[in-house]
């Protein structure tokens, strides 16, 4: 087939090698080495701009000496600008020049993976160099994807169920989080429940996906961050596991954590293509990782649906309510009245996505934007301006969790992936996360 522009059905049959550092690739024909030339150039011109991008490059494991030194005098001008623009429309155009090569199911998926993620890179150079754009054309730049818009009459149809749940005087988030603060995991069980939820996610994932020798990860306990959980993976196999404990830790956050961070989210998301596609296939591209571009949302999506992957139904609640509850010390009484609760706040997160399209477009001001966090997402005051800091640092990023997780549902279930057919279900997943995607793609 010739290449076009287009997802195609993902294939399986790729061997996973384990963490090993010898790997017998296959022989590589002429369109590949044009594409490994485009890749390795992509690679350095994502490391370059890392230098004036802070956070743009969230990991890379690729050659040490690729990586370009940063000083003091790596300053941006336009000189800087035109290099990087220059740089980046050679390898569109290299790209474009190969669109008449014969290529395989694969060989398609890489090419419109790499498209889009130059894509991205040329918005975020436009960026760095000062441009503004919408919340919404942000997100389409960087990610691929268009958020949907819901008006405050969607959410307070949801709102409306909740405040029937926990009746009472008073703001209904405030309701909530009284609600919700008997549910917190006292800090000194932190760690024995967070090591008992990755424990088990670890097992469920197994039962499914092929695990490769080695692979590890370590926990570390932070404060002063904007986010709640990061994986930060280094590469043969290894991920640090940080969590923040800022605020306190409910309860439905340790398998939350656990699974989106580890297993089967980033941990084994990283861990698949480092194997499949950088050691096996030979694919450079996949060495780097630029923080805001389109494999963000395939990496959010596929880790916020692992969650539901590994805990389908309601295993989740009595797993919980038998394993981790007793490990904190905490009361079960409540829990099927509160994951009732959880799984309508849930349906609130595009109410995030509202407040950051305003806040961003410049529609409200901080105020403005903390009060509809409170009344429309149910957030406390701490969370909400935990929140804001968030949106502030990331900015349109926050599409990634909800709009992402619905794209990847989406495409397993479309493709006969339903909770009836789990091996079905886990071999598409599998499969998503061991071959270049694209959000736009995975929605054709």
């Amino acid at each position: 087939m010739r290449i076009k522009i287009l997802i195609t059905i993902v294939l399986s049959g790729i061997i996973l090698s384990g963490c090993s550092e010898k790997t017998k690739l296959p022989p590589k024909g002429e369109l590949e080495l044009k594409i490994n030339d485009v890749a390795e150039q992509y690679v350095r011109l994502v490391l370059e701009i890392g230098i004036y991008k802070p956070d743009y490059v969230d990991a890379y494991y690729g050659p040490k000496e690729w990586e370009p030194v940063n000083t003091s005098n790596n300053q941006v001008d336009s000189n800087v600008i035109a290099s990087l623009t220059g740089k980046v429309d050679d390898l569109l155009n290299k790209l474009e020049a190969l669109g008449e090569y014969q290529a395989t199911e694969l060989e398609t998926l890489r090419y419109r993976f790499l498209y889009k993620q130059l894509l991205s890179v040329k918005g975020m150079i436009s960026i760095i160099a000062g441009s503004e754009f919408s919340f919404d054309m942000e997100a389409k730049i960087l990610y691929d994807a268009e958020p949907p818009q819901y008006s405050p009459e969607h959410f307070q149809n949801i709102l409306d169920k909740i405040d029937e749940m926990l009746p009472g005087e008073g703001k209904l988030s405030k309701r909530l989080d009284d609600f919700r603060k008997q549910f917190i995991i006292p800090e000194e069980k932190l760690d024995t429940v967070f090591n008992a939820a990755i424990n088990e996610c670890r097992n469920r994932t197994s039962k499914y996906i092929k695990l490769p020798e080695g692979e590890s990860f370590k926990i570390e306990y932070v404060n002063d961050k904007p986010w709640g959980a990061y994986n930060w993976y280094k590469g043969k196999c290894f991920s640090i596991i940080q969590v923040n404990t800022d605020l306190p830790v409910y309860m439905d956050r340790a398998v939350d954590l656990a699974a989106h961070e580890g297993y089967p989210g980033h941990h084994i998301y990283n861990t698949l293509l480092e194997e499949k596609l950088t050691k096996y296939k030979g694919w450079i591209e996949f060495s780097v990782y630029p923080l805001f571009s389109p494999i963000s949302l395939i990496a959010e999506g596929s880790a916020n649906f692992g969650i539901e992957m590994a805990f389908p139904k309601n295993s989740r609640m009595k797993f919980e309510k038998k394993v981790l509850f007793p490990l904190a010390n905490l009361d079960s009484s409540k829990v099927e009245l509160y994951y009732k609760v959880l799984e309508l706040t849930d349906k609130l997160s595009y109410a995030g996505n509202e407040a950051a399209r305003n806040y961003l477009d410049g529609n409200w001001d901080k105020d403005e934007t903390l009060n509809y966090m409170v009344n429309f997402s149910l957030r406390s005051k701490e969370r909400a301006i935990k929140s804001l800091e968030f949106i502030e640092k990331y900015r349109s990023y926050v599409i990634n969790y909800n709009l992402g997780k619905d794209i990847v549902k989406d495409y397993i279930e479309r493709n006969g992936g339903i909770a009836e057919y789990p091996e079905r279900r886990w071999q598409l997943f599998e499969e998503l996360l061991s071959t270049p995607q694209t959000p736009s793609g995975l929605m054709e």
